[in-house]
C-alpha cells in the first residue's frame, strides 16, 4: 500500500456543503470513498487559508488513487491534490540507482 498526502480546497457548492454537514460527516465520506477502493484514512485535519483540508491515506495502487482523485475533482466541489509519500528506505533505494540522463542543451 502506498501512502498519499492529500490537500484539498472546497470550492463553490462544496463550501456550502461543508458548512451544512460539518467536518465529521465529511471525514466519514472520505473514509467511505477510500474503503470503496481498498484504502484507509490515517489522518485528516481542517485548516484555513490556501488549503481547507489535509491528511494522509493509504491506497493499494496508483490506478485506485487516480480514480479517486478524478471522481472527487469531477464533482466540482473540491480541488484535490495528491502527493505520493516515500519512506526513508524508499529514498535509500532510489539513491542507490544510477539512471542515465542528459540535461537539455548539454552534450
Amino acid at each position: 500500500m502506498t501512502k498519499y498526502l492529500f490537500q484539498g480546497k472546497y470550492v463553490g457548492e462544496g463550501i456550502k456543503g461543508l458548512m451544512q454537514e460539518g467536518g465529521s460527516k465529511r471525514r466519514e465520506a472520505v473514509i467511505r470513498a477510500l474503503e470503496s477502493v481498498g484504502g484507509s484514512l490515517e489522518c485528516i485535519y481542517y485548516a484555513f487559508g490556501e488549503t481547507d483540508v489535509v491528511g494522509v491515506f493509504e491506497i493499494p495502487d496508483q490506478p485506485s488513487a487516480a480514480a479517486l482523485s478524478l471522481m472527487i475533482n469531477s464533482s466540482g466541489a473540491v480541488d484535490l491534490r495528491l502527493t505520493p509519500l516515500m519512506t526513508p528506505e524508499d529514498l535509500d533505494a532510489a539513491a542507490g540507482k544510477t539512471p542515465s540522463y542528459r540535461a537539455p542543451g548539454q552534450q
